[in-house]
């Protein structure tokens, strides 16, 4: 199924210029709404187990509440992305945006009373979790309902630096928060949702709204994305190849705690590495359009692979705080842009009635390993060394920048994703000639 009906048709060039997305109200609201919700959640995923640890002195209990905001990413994704294709799109938003901000609001009420329990707070960490992924996918499916198909990927890439954006300033906002009050940290991300169903209040999209007369049973709806996803042999691959990679990524997640540890450095000094790495990553999702349009998906892949089967064992010949961010950061930048093209694509080809299950599905594929790389890296740590660790892991990571380049990715392609490809790709072009004519007026 394709984005569009057909190839533009040369007259529609002299219709109206699209709005510019900074002009776009119904983007804008969409945007600041997501980025909200998310700022919120990422305050309170490092309150939870910062309140449990300073409430009950029990590093086990901070780790309950830490997996209890994980869980959601691995059992809730497929029957998410199954119900945000059956239920209006923007009504799911404003339930999951009310939901979250509910659930802080208890926390707080908690604190303020002195009544902190690990059941209490594990569940309310659970059900926040379980709404931003709900949230998180139906935001994504209703893109390309605000915004003409040729501005998708400038759109896309305003998302991904949202994403990086929020993590960057989410989690230190959280911590400093915690240190004034331990309520606040909850009663911001409360706020925040709330501002967020505000935001998505003021859209005035309609986002596609659900029909019931095609509806079956969960169970033929999740299966009937996952399909969808299989048969695609390039998104497969692709997504297989970038699940391999995040999971040597989560293996090098301790790595600059592990190397500040050992030399007996402030565990400070991780949150400013963690600042430098996540800046790289913005830059990265702010040039993701221009990226994806010069270089294409397929050679953004091979060379993410290849700049970072270069960069990772560059980690074992520093033991520098600001190099070490350096490195990451250059991750990081390739690493945003690659997301970017990947939601194009993503978007572009996968079916309206199909982009909650088919994301959910990509979600789960892409992060469902997470877990087992991160423990996986400790495992290195503790038995080789920063220095070996990343050297192995680099080795890995070389060994799928190989099959990427080994691989006839674009083969893989189907007629009808190319002939979607070639449509937005013409359709940009169109509409980015009025910008090229009137630059050339100006030097005129």
């Amino acid at each position: 199924m394709s984005v569009t009906d057909g190839r533009p048709a040369p007259a529609q060039r002299k219709g109206p210029d699209p709005v510019p997305l900074r002009r776009n109200r119904d983007y804008l609201m969409l945007w600041s709404g997501a980025g909200l919700t998310l700022l919120g959640s990422r305050a309170t995923s490092v309150a939870y187990p910062l309140l449990l640890i300073w409430s009950t002195g029990s590093a086990a209990a901070g780790a309950a509440a830490a997996v209890a905001a994980q869980l959601p990413q691995l059992l809730v994704q497929l029957p998410a992305g199954a119900f945000v294709d059956r239920w209006n799109r923007r009504r799911t938003m404003l339930v999951c945006s009310a939901g979250c901000a509910v659930s802080t609001a208890s926390v707080v009420m908690a604190v303020a009373v002195g009544q902190v329990h690990l059941a209490h707070l594990a569940a309310a960490s659970f059900a926040e979790g379980s709404l931003m992924v709900c949230h998180r996918l139906a935001e994504r499916a209703c893109v390309r309902q605000v915004v003409p198909a040729g501005q998708l990927t400038a759109a896309l890439a305003g998302n991904e630096a949202r994403g990086r954006a929020a993590g960057l300033l989410g989690q230190p906002l959280g911590s400093a928060a915690f240190a004034a009050a331990r309520w606040s940290p909850f009663l911001l991300g409360s706020v925040a949702h709330l501002l967020s169903l505000l935001a998505v209040l003021c859209v005035r999209a309609p986002f596609g709204a659900r029909t019931a007369a095609a509806r079956r049973r969960l169970g033929p709806e999740i299966a009937e994305g996952v399909r969808w996803l299989w048969r695609r042999r390039f998104l497969r691959r692709i997504t297989l190849l970038i699940s391999g990679s995040n999971v040597i990524f989560q293996a090098l997640a301790l790595l600059p705690a592990f190397v500040l540890y050992e030399d007996g450095l402030s565990p400070a000094t991780v949150g400013l590495i963690a600042a430098i790495s996540g800046a790289g990553g913005a830059v990265g999702a702010l040039g993701g359009g221009w990226a994806t349009r010069r270089i294409g998906l397929v050679g953004l892949v091979r060379g993410a692979l290849l700049a970072w089967a270069l960069l990772v064992p560059a980690l074992a010949l520093t033991r520098s705080p600001l190099l070490l961010g350096a490195l990451l950061a250059g991750m990081s930048l390739v690493g945003g842009a690659v997301n970017v093209a990947g939601g194009v694509h993503q978007v572009r080809t996968t079916p309206d009635a199909l982009q909650g299950r088919v994301n959910s599905a990509l979600q789960l594929v892409g992060s469902g390993a997470n877990a087992l790389g991160a423990l996986t890296g400790g495992m290195l740590l503790d038995s080789l060394g920063a220095a070996r660790t990343a050297a192995l892991l680099g080795a890995a990571m070389g060994v799928l920048a190989l099959a990427a380049a080994l691989s006839a990715l674009p083969r893989l392609l189907t007629s009808e994703e190319q002939q979607t490809c070639q449509e937005q790709q013409t359709c940009q072009e169109q509409q980015q000639e009025p910008v090229r004519e009137q630059e050339g007026e100006r030097t005129s």
